[in-house]
């Protein structure tokens, strides 16, 4: 075919939403402000055409409120909702009520059964109902099995969409079952077998199916299905699953065994993600919080745990007080008594974390939590000398007083001792309590070191210099 007579094509350069450091470029943003402003549908889909769903929900948060609003309703059928479990809550909510449950309806229809769980749970009851309840009966009958699942749960988490054969299947059923079922996952990766009952009997891996001849049967070369995750686990149980094996999918199954779902790795990271950025939050006093949140909001999350703070900083403040007479008459002592408090509340919060973190990957139990122990507890006493030789010194060439320098010194490798202890044994044991130890910890290993180092150091001092 002759081409010479062919108008050349335009080559268009597409704006890049990130710059080479992976920062948002701002001009980008401008581009989509102006579109919107200028209710512009046609140049704002020119720019957000083909971007991914996680390049949508940065945009999305890098807009007003009424921007958002105003970017959907121009966008309308060519909006990737999807997009909208990729921002926060607020943020979420925020478009989903200005949106009308008829359209929140065709919006879920498009989803992945995960994804249309995901925002529909944030919902009233009844507007859940009523959505769900604009969709196709065998679409509606899967979402509400999923959302009945509790919170957090690998039922919540699991896609509904996945491909089970009969064992008595052939390959080459198999194949053409694949190639002719409109109903199928996009992506998948694993094949399921069941029983009629739809009880999970085994899986096998598409490379598996590719390298078989048609003939043979499913069954010839199906595996037992590596560990299936029950509906009810925590979510977070799943994602140590997936991590000890190296899974990328996981068959989830309800309490008689039959398969409901399937884990995929894409819904793990998320999980892994967000249970690590929980337990940040958690270890610094502060409740489910997210960047997008009101004043009000982010205030009445933290304002309880603040409230039990002051109660440890009034009892870190009476043990003062015990020695007021004591510091009247050696007033460098109140110079000093915050550095062995406050190296104690460091050398814990390094203890607590580490402590923290491996009771949420299970890397600490009872077989070796005493070797810990041991450890933690030689680790305090290293640093504690190390730090109360330096601190000692630096005391007696400040001071001129030879016998401050020996008692901060003391005192140090005390708190950092109590410091070590505490951040290992108060997670423990809240963790055997039934308390979560990321939000609680902290405030009582702070009390401790507070306490410990307060009561250690002026203690030691007026018993020293005898001043009781």
């Amino acid at each position: 075919m002759d081409d010479s007579n062919r108008e050349p094509r335009v080559q268009v350069e597409r704006r890049s939403l990130y710059d080479a450091d992976g920062n948002v470029v701002p001009a980008f943003i401008d581009a989509v402000r102006h579109a919107v402003a200028d209710h512009d549908a046609v140049q704002l889909k020119a720019e957000i055409e083909g971007l991914h769903e996680t390049e949508l929900g940065e945009v999305l948060e890098h807009l007003t409120t009424d921007e958002r609003k105003r970017l959907v309703g121009l966008m309308g059928g060519d909006f990737d909702y999807t997009a909208l479990t990729e921002v926060d809550e607020a943020i979420r909510l925020e478009i989903i009520d200005a949106m009308s449950n008829e359209r929140i309806a065709e919006a879920v229809s498009e989803l992945a059964s995960d994804d249309a769980v995901y925002i529909l749970e944030d919902l009233s009851e009844g507007d859940r109902n009523e959505i769900l309840e604009r969709l196709p009966f065998r679409e509606r009958l899967r979402l509400r099995r999923a959302l009945d699942y509790p919170d957090e749960s690998a039922g919540r988490r699991m896609q509904t969409e996945f491909v089970a054969v009969p064992p008595f299947w052939t390959v080459g059923q198999t194949i053409d079952y694949m190639r002719e079922d409109d109903d199928l996952p996009e992506t998948f990766s694993e094949i399921f077998v069941v029983d009629p009952s739809f009880k999970l009997l085994g899986a096998v891996g598409l490379h598996e199916i590719l390298r078989a001849k048609r003939p043979e049967k499913i069954d010839s070369i199906m595996h037992p299905t590596r560990h299936a995750i029950p509906a009810e686990m925590d979510q977070e149980e799943a994602a140590q699953i997936f991590e000890q094996y190296d899974l990328l999918s996981a068959a989830v199954v309800d309490e008689n065994e039959r398969l409901v779902g399937v884990l995929t790795i894409d819904d793990i990271v998320d999980v892994i993600q967000e249970e690590a950025e929980e337990d940040l939050l958690r270890m610094g006093g502060v409740g489910d919080e997210e960047i997008s949140d009101t004043v009000v909001t982010v205030a009445r999350s933290r304002v309880a745990w603040l409230f039990v703070n002051l109660f440890t900083a009034f009892l870190a403040a009476s043990v003062i007080g015990l020695f007021d007479g004591t510091i009247e008459q050696m007033v460098v002592l109140a110079a000093l008594m915050p550095i062995v408090a406050s190296m104690g509340g460091n050398a814990a919060a390094q203890t607590m974390t580490v402590t923290v973190r491996a009771i949420a990957t299970r890397d600490i139990n009872i077989h070796n939590s005493g070797r810990i122990l041991r450890r933690e507890v030689l680790v305090g006493l290293l640093n504690g000398t190390a730090i109360a030789l330096l601190i000692g010194g630096v005391t007696w060439a400040w001071s001129g007083n030879f016998d401050l320098g020996v008692v901060i010194a003391v005192a140090m490798v005390v708190n950092m001792l109590a410091a070590s202890l505490a951040g290992l044994l108060i997670p423990l044991l809240l963790n055997r309590a039934g308390a979560d130890p990321a939000i609680a910890s902290a405030v009582f290993v702070t009390a401790i070191t507070d306490v410990v180092g307060f009561l250690g150091f002026l203690g030691l001092a007026s018993w020293w210099f005898g001043l009781i």
